[in-house]
């Protein structure tokens, strides 16, 4: 699949603004049918970064900003590896956290609410450690193709 150029050259407030323009108007589908939502605070968790292991979230990250659009990219894309997400506060696998990584380390994790939607959790460019973490995540389970479904 194809993706998007990078997009660069934007300040804080402008890729805010394109990232409230693109995402955050009503749900954008996954391939496989899955709705999922974002949120205008979503930007400033998905494009931000610690500046050190006792901040939280508080440098903006032109490295994230410039995939912003990959993000809807790797949401349609099929050959996406999926896996089971996991929740660091409870140290354990989460089902209901979807994990795609896309373009060797770009990472996007959507969490699912219902049957077919979801809402986005965050984005990020993923270390060769963090990595093989995921990697050891279980497949995420691909909806069977069935014979009165033409569109899984």
């Amino acid at each position: 699949m194809d993706y998007p150029p990078f997009l660069e050259g934007k300040t804080e407030a402008e890729y805010r603004t394109h990232f409230e323009s693109v995402y955050c108007q009503g749900p954008l589908p996954t391939f496989d049918g899955i709705h999922v939502r974002f949120r205008k605070n979503d930007f400033d968790h998905a494009f931000f970064e610690s500046s050190s292991p006792k901040s939280k979230d508080d440098v903006f990250s032109a490295e994230r900003s410039k995939r912003i659009d990959w993000i809807k990219a790797a949401l349609a894309d099929a050959s996406a590896d999926l896996r089971v997400g996991y929740d660091n506060q409870l140290r354990r696998l989460a089902t209901d956290r979807r994990v795609a990584i896309v373009k060797g380390n770009f990472v996007v994790i959507i969490r699912i609410i219902a049957e077919e939607k979801a809402e986005f959790v965050t984005c990020y460019i993923a270390s060769t450690w963090t990595l093989q973490k995921i990697r050891k995540s279980p497949k995420w389970p691909r909806k069977k193709k069935g014979p009165d479904d033409a569109s899984a």
